[in-house]
């Protein structure tokens, strides 16, 4: 056994894939990650900006694309679509085989919506109806505005991705969003699914800049701790929400939780051991989705023990400690989540702008 696989017989977690490459697809490395593992995929704007502008992979789509007289923005979404569809049918096994727990593969509504709630709900249907498996997530930011989208797509029965998290008091939001859609949705519940994607490194990234800038010991003591305590709380609030009889009455029509998904979980500070983000954030019912290096790291020389729920206390402590020091994490993950917005919708941007270039050269 691998410790990918362990991660998920013995600890109850689920690794995924933070990556989609039309190579991975064809040679059969996407394969070759579920069999020694991985059960989902994740995939983001910035992860199709490298896949598509990094090589010649997609050329032949493309120009069949752009002769049949198809937008670039719709030639993005054709190819898109094409390595979606494809890693769905990967891993639709391990979707059958789970009874819809895993096996999902997501693919984002479009960044420059994260600020527009009908937008959203409007591009999550078309998704969603376009691309027909039951295996399939659609990534909605868990934004102000995405709250509603949330709410709506899941009360029409469809399955949703909530991503770029930072702060426990949206993290709330958005499980309030879920159950709110599910006690909307009319008849059996077992066929939506939902995982809500936790942002952690970055986290981390912030706050240590901010202690650094302190210098004191107390402030230097408390680096490479936030982003974990963060999560560790986080996943506190999702044992609090999924009990009691409200939600008692929903998995009595078939409704599952939404899974804590941890997000952006390569550590960035080379001080920092590699595996961090998965070596600290192991316990049930959650998920991790992890760049295809970290998890091969992981597999090679990871930490298995259920470290998620082992000291609320300390989780408790760490923030506690932060807050006395004058900084805000409400500011750190405020701060965040308009970079992330911002950041994808670059990537999206600089994307369409490679596939203008790469046309003309194709013409």
């Amino acid at each position: 056994m691998s410790r990918l696989t362990d991660l998920h017989t013995t600890y109850d977690q689920s690794p995924w894939l933070d990556n989609v490459r039309r190579d991975w697809i064809h040679n059969g490395e996407m394969l070759a990650w579920r069999e020694r593992g991985v059960r989902g995929v994740t995939s983001n704007p910035t992860i199709f900006q490298k896949a598509i502008s990094g090589g010649d992979d997609y050329d032949e789509q493309f120009t069949s694309l752009l002769a049949a007289g198809k937008s670039i923005t719709e030639c993005y979404w054709e190819m898109v679509v094409a390595d979606i569809s494809d890693t769905l049918s990967i891993f639709r096994p391990v979707f059958d085989a789970s009874a819809g727990v895993d096996g999902y593969v997501s693919v984002e509504v479009s960044p420059l919506l994260a600020r527009n709630t009908e937008g959203t709900i409007a591009a999550a249907r078309h998704l969603d109806e376009l691309i027909d498996a039951p295996n399939l997530y659609i990534k909605i930011p868990g934004t102000a505005e995405g709250l509603p989208a949330i709410q709506q797509v899941i009360a029409e029965g469809r399955s949703v991705n909530v991503t770029l998290l930072f702060s426990l008091e949206r993290y709330r939001d958005v499980m309030e969003a879920y159950i709110s859609g599910l006690e909307l949705c009319d008849g059996d519940l077992s066929t939506v699914s939902s995982v809500a994607s936790f942002f952690i490194s970055r986290v981390d990234s912030e706050a240590d800049s901010r202690l650094e800038n302190l210098g004191t010991p107390e402030a230097l003591a408390l680096r490479g701790r936030v982003a974990l305590a963060n999560a560790q709380l986080a996943y506190e609030a999702f044992l609090e929400t999924f009990s009691g009889p409200r939600w008692e009455a929903l998995a009595a029509r078939g409704a599952r939780v939404q899974r804590p998904l941890w997000a952006s979980t390569s550590t960035k500070n080379s001080e920092y051991p590699d595996t961090l983000y998965v070596d600290m954030l192991i316990g049930p019912n959650t998920v991790n989705t992890i760049p295809d290096k970290t998890l091969n790291d992981f597999d090679d020389h990871g930490t298995l023990a259920r470290t998620l729920d082992a000291d609320f206390a300390g989780a408790h402590a760490v923030i506690n400690s932060l807050a006395d020091l004058g900084i805000d994490l409400g500011d750190i993950t405020a701060k965040l989540e308009t970079e992330g917005v911002a950041s994808f919708s670059a990537s999206f941007d600089d994307l369409l702008e490679t596939l203008k270039a790469k046309a003309a050269s194709l013409r």
